[in-house]
């Protein structure tokens, strides 16, 4: 990957603010939510839900962006693409990523449905169930996408959430077919297990003809494959695509690559807070390293890193240059 490029990554999905907060169990039960899952919402549940959260953080967010952010702080060069309203929270969100130093320049809409936003709750056993309010980001269509940025990226990674509307999926492939013809590879991640029940004929075609480095955990890879083993699933992906990176939580992680398997042993975390955005931050440490031309399995350590940097507080963000962890991997 030693082509000249202006971007190592350039990221599209969902530009989203997140509002965290934490509660206890009896918050999901009363509210009727799928623990652990990623639920869309409308208006008129974005306020009640809103108003039922205790103590909020708000920080841009976004698996796509999150992951973006984490390339950056890698030190690699990063941009992302997404679609949010002329509005404060749209704002905010471009401010957010400027000054985490990551290349952000679609147009704004100045009419329609305002930013889009997800509410999180992260429950004791640091599970995060998410509630998702597209907004301006579901408008995001072919014409939004910067083919130049594209082709300037050496990956493009997309987000599996965004297969929730047609237009972000012609985007999908707009954005592929760009990257291929400019010689760059293209990456995918599934984002979520009932997004895959959704989408999986969609995943499974753009999977054996377009995507070169997949990322999904157990359950949405065994999804994906209709299979309750993780080795059939592993079996079943070998072969579909140039790369698979498959996490497994607290056990690590499988890298997948032609007749290679790569097993990454999990980096500790001394205190679970907060899963939220964990394989997000996997596929950044993960395309950081496969970008800088490292071996794959030093490209799998840093994902592990880096998503143990994010599990260890609340929100999506790692709160520290992962750059200053690299050297870990030698200690």
């Amino acid at each position: 990957m030693s082509q000249s490029t202006s971007y190592d990554v350039v990221g599209i999905g969902n530009a989203l603010v997140d509002v965290l907060s934490h509660e206890e169990d009896g918050f999901i039960e009363a509210h009727d939510l799928t623990k652990g899952s990623m639920t869309l919402i409308e208006d008129d549940r974005v306020g009640e839900l809103y108003a039922a959260m205790g103590h909020r953080t708000e920080m841009s967010g976004g698996s796509a962006a999150n992951t973006i952010v984490g390339v950056a702080s890698f030190g690699g060069r990063a941009a992302y693409i997404g679609r949010v309203h002329d509005d404060d929270l749209g704002t905010v969100f471009a401010h957010d990523l400027a000054g985490l130093e990551v290349d952000f320049t679609s147009p704004r809409a100045t009419d329609g449905p305002p930013t889009g936003r997800c509410l999180i709750v992260v429950t004791p056993d640091a599970q995060r169930t998410m509630n998702t309010y597209l907004g301006a980001s579901s408008l995001l269509g072919p014409d939004h996408i910067d083919l130049d940025v594209v082709r300037a990226s050496k990956v493009t990674f997309l987000e599996g959430y965004l297969f929730d509307r047609d237009a972000a999926k012609a985007a999908y492939r707009v954005a592929t077919e760009a990257a291929h013809e400019a010689g760059r590879e293209v990456a995918l991640s599934l984002s979520d297990g009932f997004c895959v029940d959704r989408h999986r004929d969609d995943f499974l075609a753009l999977i054996d003809g377009g995507v070169d480095v997949l990322f999904a955990n157990t359950d949405e890879i065994t999804r994906l494959y209709e299979v309750d083993d993780f080795e059939d699933a592993v079996a079943k992906v070998r072969g579909r695509c140039k790369i698979a990176c498959l996490t497994k939580g607290r056990h690590g992680s499988v890298v997948v690559a032609g007749d290679e398997t790569h097993v990454i042993a999990p980096h500790e975390v001394p205190r679970r807070v907060d899963t939220t955005a964990a394989g997000d931050l996997y596929a950044a440490g993960f395309l950081y390293g496969y970008t800088q031309d490292m071996p794959l399995d030093r490209c799998g350590s840093l994902g592990s890193i880096a998503a143990a940097a994010v599990i260890g507080h609340t929100g999506a963000r790692p709160g520290l240059s992962l750059a200053q962890l690299v050297h870990l991997l030698d200690a």
